[in-house]
């Protein structure tokens, strides 16, 4: 659905400078993130707080420049689909410092939106995560990645259709791809399916425009619920 909207909201975005990001809230990442016509909700005030108290600059991000997290925090990478949705479900999760969307598992150097969408680049629209491994675990990463979106689809969430909305885990260590590949072997367990998630080593990590950041924020119409699978102590 997005893409049926992507050429029009490009050229606005660039004629009226930014605002017309907050004319085209069409649902998609909703639809990304879980199943059905969800309606967008109206922002709770907790919800508000918790997005407004996340960063957004995960490990010194930039146009494919070396990541470094802050002193005693992690890093961690999910594409699962339209980023927009994605990157809000993981602002609202307790011990999630900072977050920001881009582009990374591709072939080419400096992709952009425009030419991400042409599926010839192999990026993934993917959220980058800084985190407190102190108050959330990587597993825990893992297991509200795998609740909001549909692993079992390949290349595909929802309306949404192409390489770069597929169902990837980008590590930054062998034990996060330990951990990843442990979590897809017990999701095709509890679901009794074969999952299209891939796991792919961290690469170079491309900062989408800024139009795209926190776009669920800048629109203020949050088009998924709050997230499934956060540690029951939260």
């Amino acid at each position: 659905m997005r893409n049926l909207f992507m050429n029009l909201r490009t050229l606005l975005h660039v004629g009226l400078g930014g605002v017309a990001a907050g004319i085209f809230v069409v649902g998609a990442a909703c639809k990304t993130a879980g199943s059905g016509d969800a309606k967008p909700e109206t922002t709770s005030s907790a919800a508000a707080v918790a997005r407004r108290n996340v960063a957004t600059d995960p490990g010194k991000v930039g146009a494919g420049t070396p990541l470094e997290a802050r002193a005693g925090h992690e890093l961690a990478a999910f594409a699962g689909g339209c980023f927009w949705g994605v990157e809000d479900v993981f602002r609202q999760v307790p011990g999630v410092t900072a977050t920001a969307v881009g582009y990374t598992g591709g072939r080419t150097e400096n992709p952009t939106y425009e030419t991400v969408c042409t599926h010839t680049t192999g990026h993934a629209e993917t959220v980058l995560v800084e985190y407190d491994p102190a108050k959330i675990s990587y597993e825990q990463l893992l297991t509200v990645f795998f609740a909001n979106h549909d692993p079992t689809t390949m290349n595909r969430q929802g309306p949404d259709v192409g390489d770069q909305y597929r169902s990837d885990v980008f590590t930054f260590s062998e034990a996060q791809a330990t951990s990843a590949r442990a979590k897809i072997a017990s999701e095709e367990k509890a679901r009794g399916k074969k999952l299209a998630t891939r796991v792919d080593g961290m690469t170079k990590f491309w900062k989408a425009e800024e139009y795209h950041q926190q776009y669920d924020e800048k629109t203020g119409t949050h088009s998924c619920p709050l997230p499934k699978g956060l540690p029951k102590s939260t």
